[in-house]
């Protein structure tokens, strides 16, 4: 984990040298200048060693991966701790900045430029050496037949109908002309299978003139490709071009003429980069006859790199009976399954998420061993070793998907790990915390977080991260691992020293060097053993996540910790303020639970960036007895998100100003003051949560000066105990002072009239609104004419709404609708149906979801229009 390491130090000396808080004497900044660009020219290294090709170069590259590890991060061990016993030791009288003086750290930074120097020498003398020839199929080692269904009659268990589409569209097609066909899926979904089986199907070796497959590979060589598909459309071509003498040129000539003029099929199995296929498609005449290309691949990229005509087809996983359906047969053949397994069978194969080849090799696994209740039960419930087995026969077909992952992705898909098996990671949660880790290269022209963002789709793309809710701005709600990769993640993270997993067998094993500690159960944090070895390796940790579920009594955490990052403990309680985390100046992330004040001193940690406290409650009191934060809040300039459930920002004084806070989440309506929002003028997420009184009268005075937020993207405002009156609530003009940049607005318990709607339907960045509990109340909304224009995703809640009439050319780009708990709604407007994409209706009135129904019907006659209609009701569980 070389290159988390080296852009982990940049970051830190980066810091150091911009910081206000220390000061360098100029031999000092020219001392850390000069070791700051000795470790960019090992990033370079590294970068150059991340393109090498051949297996014998990749065992090189791990030697020098592993040496420039150690390198960088007792360096940085040595600088940090440095500045923290600097801070920790200063009196209060001090003031800042605190010199720095690097003295002390002479023999380190000397020691630190020898082994770089080394290094670099070492790899210049490696350049000069040829790169060995490998086996470019080392992990194909029987893959098809781990992955081939058990008896031909299942061997495409789940993609029959898929299996039925590809011969239709490699017989027919779309036109006579050279056509793409596409199968793109995680590693074990059974791409290879469905497309050998296509492949060997009598229809279409009758079909093609000539037939070729060849499996590419991560480790892409043009020659052996044409070499194998030569000898399959022409056996009977002069031996001598295959023995690897002949020019490239001669080859492609050769090839383009063997093909040219017949109808053929090449199958070209597991392309990993879109450079193979660029060199490829001149290879492959067009002669308007039919002649098709299939291609398997796990990266999203390769298809939609292609540009002749192209079939894309993303394969899904199996659903519960199909799993069971295979699972079922590879233990017993044609054989029934005795009844007394059937119910512990159907759980383990609900166990194995849908993917083919966990199924086959835990199938395979279980037909080997006694068939007993007993056994099958211990399975079941994850109390044998069979899918630890499991998961690690099948690593070897995994493995190249994070092996060719580019460097600073590997980091991103290992910090996975990080949380519970098959756990729906926030995808605001993660980002935020990769990019305080300081493994994510900054860059002065991009924003980190969007940055993360973008490393995260591409971890989707190339199917190693599951969406599992998706969302209209980001496309990403919720993510995660599939078990298999789960493992996978694991492994290679104890392997690399990124993280420890503690748990109450290992407590010391493997612990020193870690740079992360993660615990999934936090009772663990209370035993002696398990203290005094998180205490052990204070010099190297980075990182505490707790990420187990919550624990209702405090448990103590070792604050001895001294270089932490991040302490993300949000499901540990505490009573009083652990006085001890303000020694822990190299803190950026901060989550705990507690219910109590901050204290002043909170300022001392001037590196936070997140700062998160959960309430016990989920109601805390909002009004004259609620919490201010410490007045010194105002001075921690590096901040920018702040979650402190119902505590309100004081006052600023004269000259302060957070210019890096973008996001505030559940403040009181205390805090909307104009000094503070004038004070917050970059803010981008703002929540409030508002607590009513039984005598309020204006509940609306949270939004007067909310338009001096004019770069406000989110708001969130809710009413946590709505007080309906019988009169609706005539808000006053707040609700037009929204700025025009909001993107996303969410309303809860404000009980206005929908008249008022008309104020926020002129929002032309609004692309998300979602109305809960009453937010609007009333029997009619009426929207005007050209309203919502921007508008793709809409939900409603639990209002009182019984008539909805929209105007026409309103709502044009609306693509999702959710309509829940609307008991008397009696129509959805039908005009939806012609551009929506989905209509969610949950336990609304029966005329709405009748209404929902014919929506569906009607556009069901439309060929060039697909509208999902989903309609539940709790009456039906």
């Amino acid at each position: 984990m070389a290159y988390a390491a080296v852009i982990s130090l940049e970051e830190t000396i980066d810091r150091l040298l911009n910081s206000s808080h220390i000061s360098f004497a100029p031999p000092a900044r020219k001392t850390i200048r000069f070791a700051y660009k000795q470790v960019q020219s090992l990033e370079e290294i590294l970068k150059k060693l991340d393109k090498i090709n051949s297996s014998s170069s990749s065992r090189r590259a791990r030697d020098f991966d592993g040496e420039i590890n150690d390198a960088v991060c007792k360096l940085e061990d040595s600088l940090e701790s440095h500045v923290s016993n600097l801070f920790v030791s200063r009196s209060e009288s001090q003031l800042l900045p605190l010199s720095l003086d690097l003295q002390e750290l002479k023999q380190d930074l000397d020691s630190f430029t020898l082994k770089a120097k080394n290094i670099k020498d070492a790899y210049s003398k490696e350049e000069t050496l040829p790169e060995e020839d490998d086996d470019d199929d080392y992990y194909y080692d029987d893959v098809s037949s781990r992955i081939e269904f058990a008896g031909n009659k299942c061997k495409v268990v789940g993609f029959y109908d898929q299996f039925i589409y590809f011969v239709y569209l490699l017989l027919r097609g779309m036109s006579c002309e050279l056509e793409i066909v596409s199968l793109v899926g995680m590693a074990g979904i059974g791409k290879s299978t469905l497309a050998n089986e296509i492949f060997q199907d009598l229809l279409i070796s009758n079909h093609f003139e000539c037939r070729a497959w060849v499996r590419v590979g991560p480790k892409f060589n043009l020659r052996n490709i044409m070499q194998s598909v030569l000898a399959q459309v022409n056996p009977t071509i002069d031996k001598t071009l295959r023995k690897g003498d002949e020019k490239l040129a001669e080859l492609k000539t050769k090839m383009y003429e063997s093909l040219n003029g017949r109808r053929y099929l090449i199958m070209l199995d597991d392309v990993w980069k879109i450079r193979a296929w660029d060199e490829l498609r001149s290879l492959f005449p067009d002669e308007e006859n039919g002649s098709r290309i299939m291609v398997t691949t796990r990266l999203e990229q390769v298809p939609d790199s292609t540009n002749y005509m192209s079939n894309v087809h993303r394969m899904s996983l199996l659903s519960k009976e199909e799993s069971w359906y295979l699972l079922r047969h590879k233990v017993f053949d044609e054989m029934p399954c005795p009844r007394e397994l059937k119910k512990a069978g159907k759980k383990i194969a609900e166990i194995c998420e849908g993917l083919p080849l966990t199924i086959v090799t835990v199938g395979e696994i279980l037909s080997k061993v006694e068939k007993t209740l007993e056994f099958w039960e211990k399975v079941a419930e994850k109390q044998s070793s069979v899918f630890f087995d499991a998961y690690e026969k099948m690593s070897k077909v995994l493995y190249p998907s994070y092996e060719y992952l580019p460097q600073h992705l590997k980091a991103c898909f290992l910090y996975m790990g990080v949380f519970p098996q098959s756990y729906d990671i926030p995808r605001s949660e993660l980002i935020k915390l990769w990019s305080v880790e300081g493994f994510l290269e900054s860059n002065p022209s991009r924003n980190l977080e969007h940055y993360s963002l973008e490393c995260l789709r591409e971890l989707v793309s190339r199917n190693v991260v599951m969406v599992r809710q998706k969302n209209t701005i980001y496309g990403i709600k919720t993510c995660g691992l599939h078990s298999a990769f789960w493992h996978l993640c694991n492994r290679e993270a104890r392997k690399s020293n990124f993280m420890h997993v503690l748990n109450d067998t290992n407590a010391d094993e493997g612990i020193e060097s870690q740079r992360r500690l993660c615990i999934r159960n936090s009772v663990l944090l209370g035993m002696k053993d398990v203290y005094d070895s998180m205490a052990s390796f204070s010099s190297t940790a980075r990182s505490l996540l707790c990420t187990g579920p919550p624990h209702q009594y405090p448990v103590p955490i070792c604050f001895d910790l001294m270089l932490l990052r991040v302490l993300d403990a949000p499901r540990v309680r505490y009573y009083e303020f652990p006085i001890q985390v303000l020694k822990l100046v190299q803190l950026r992330y901060f989550a705990l639970t507690y219910n109590g004040n901050l204290p002043t001193s909170i300022s001392k940690l001037w590196n936070l960036k997140f700062l998160i406290i959960h309430r016990y409650s989920r109601i805390v009191k909002c009004g004259a007895n609620s919490s201010y934060l410490p007045m010194e809040i105002w001075d921690m300039q590096e901040l920018e998100h702040l979650q402190i459930t119902g505590s309100n920002i004081p006052e600023p004084s004269e000259g302060s100003f957070l210019p890096n806070l973008l996001v505030i989440s559940d403040i009181s309506p205390h805090s909307c003051t104009k000094g503070v929002f004038k004070r917050l003028r970059n803010l981008k997420k703002l929540g409030i949560q508002i607590e009513l009184a039984p005598d309020f009268v204006e509940p609306f005075s949270c939004l007067d000066h909310i338009f001096h937020l004019q770069e406000l993207e989110t708001l969130k405002c809710v009413i946590v105990n709505p007080i309906f009156r019988s009169e609706v609530i005539s808000p006053p003009r707040t609700l037009s002072n929204f700025p025009n940049r909001l993107r996303k607005l969410t309303l809860s318990g404000l009980g206005c009239d929908w008249e008022e709607m008309n104020k926020i339907a002129s929002l032309q960045n609004l692309l998300v609104l979602k109305l809960r509990c009453c937010a609007f109340r009333g029997p009619v909304w009426e929207i005007e004419n050209e309203k919502f224009l921007g508008l793709r995703f809409l939900l409603i809640e639990d209002v009182d709404l019984v008539k909805w009439r929209v105007g026409d050319y309103s709502f044009p780009w609306l693509r999702h609708l959710s309509v829940k708990d609307c008991y008397r709604l009696e129509e959805i407007p039908k005009k939806f149906g012609e551009y929506l994409d989905l209509i969610e209706v949950v336990d609304c009135n029966a005329l709405a979801m009748d209404c929902a129904r014919q929506i569906k019907e009607d556009q069901g006659k439309n060929a060039y229009r697909f509208l999902d209609v989903v309609i539940r009701s709790s009456c039906d569980h």
